[in-house]
């Protein structure tokens, strides 16, 4: 992070030579990727990074201090970031983005799965991603579907209905980030008491043991029995995932997995989503369903709860389907009202 940084403020002031760039610009840009690598931190490899981290970095400069906007506050103090700064900070960090994506150092630019946008007034917030119950369970249904398809023609080496099945089911169901996806292996899939784990390898060197659903541990033994061993080349011997080349899949060619199973669901259930927007999708459901928040960061591989906050999505419904089982009045199915 640290050297992509300074070699892109490097060449953002050599600009200023040629008259590309005014001075003044120049130092704003550079201001804000240095306050981008901090908050990110120093240390992190850049093409590390994907859209839920540029998410919390951009959210986190929106809670900010800003010093000098401390006289705008009764009594003194910081004051936040006002929404012109946040949408200029934003701009400037996919500009850095760009530019990295274009110069090699990142194999996809994060900043296209990145849900906080700009608003005109009320600065930076996280757009709405989770799908709705009937577009969840249209991709869900269409996976699964996919995951019973006979072959019908092209090599049978390079059939990738299992597999493909399989990640969109994985992402749907236990909404992991999807580098911790891309970077499975199969040994880190086991068996106990009956019940299917994967031991994810998450940030900060974090380790979770998520219980797969049933449904889904049906689609990855049939993907490890007979969906993987036609695409093992032999290049990677571990790898869960692999491409009909018999690569490790890459954290860009998900997406077009799951626009590939999208095709699949009938128009009036389908809507576009990102592996992101797919993790979105699990944390929303999930709580909807008053699962214990703490299980749910759990199975996200989240170190604070409030983290969630960032992942809970309002469904159509919701707030009358909870009072209809309320905890100390039990279940009521009122008539409908004329």
């Amino acid at each position: 992070m640290a050297e992509a940084v300074d070699r892109y403020v490097e060449m953002v002031r050599a600009k200023t030579a040629t008259g590309a760039l005014a001075p003044g610009s120049a130092e704003v840009y550079a201001r804000d990727v240095h306050t981008f690598a901090g908050l990110a931190g120093l240390e992190r490899v850049l093409d590390d990074l994907d859209g839920a981290d540029v998410d919390e970095v951009l959210l986190r400069f929106a809670r900010k201090p800003d010093g000098r906007r401390a006289a705008e506050r009764p009594g003194g103090g910081a004051a936040l970031q006002s929404a012109a700064s946040q949408a200029r900070f934003r701009r400037s960090v996919s500009a850095f983005f760009q530019h990295a994506a274009i110069s090699g150092w990142v194999q996809l630019n994060p900043m296209l799965t990145v849900t906080v946008r700009s608003k005109q007034r009320g600065g930076l917030r996280a757009e709405r991603r989770a799908l709705t119950t009937e577009q969840a369970a249209g991709l869900v249904g269409a996976a699964r579907e996919l995951s019973t398809d006979r072959p019908r023609g092209g090599r049978s080496d390079q059939r990738t209905e299992l597999r493909d099945a399989l990640i969109v089911l994985v992402l749907a169901a236990v909404g992991p980030r999807v580098s911790e996806l891309t970077g499975a292996n199969s040994e880190d899939f086991f068996v106990n008491a009956g019940t299917r784990y994967w031991r994810i390898f998450g940030k900060g060197g974090r380790t979770r043991d998520v219980p797969l659903p049933r449904p889904v541990a049906q689609v990855l033994d049939a993907y490890l029995a007979e969906g993987r061993p036609l695409l093992d080349r032999g290049v990677e011997p571990k790898a869960l995932l692999l491409s009909w080349r018999g690569r490790r899949l890459a954290r860009g060619d998900v997406q077009a997995v799951i626009d590939r199973v999208l095709a699949r669901v009938e128009p009036g259930r389908r809507r576009s989503v990102t592996p992101h927007g797919l993790r979105h999708t699990t944390a929303t459901h999930l709580l909807a369903a008053a699962t214990d928040m703490d299980a749910v960061r759990r199975v996200l591989g989240h170190a604070d709860l409030s983290t969630l906050g960032r992942y809970r999505d309002e469904l159509p419904g919701e707030l009358e389907a909870a009072m209809r089982v309320h905890p100390l009045l039990g279940r009521d199915d009122p008539e409908p009202i004329p």
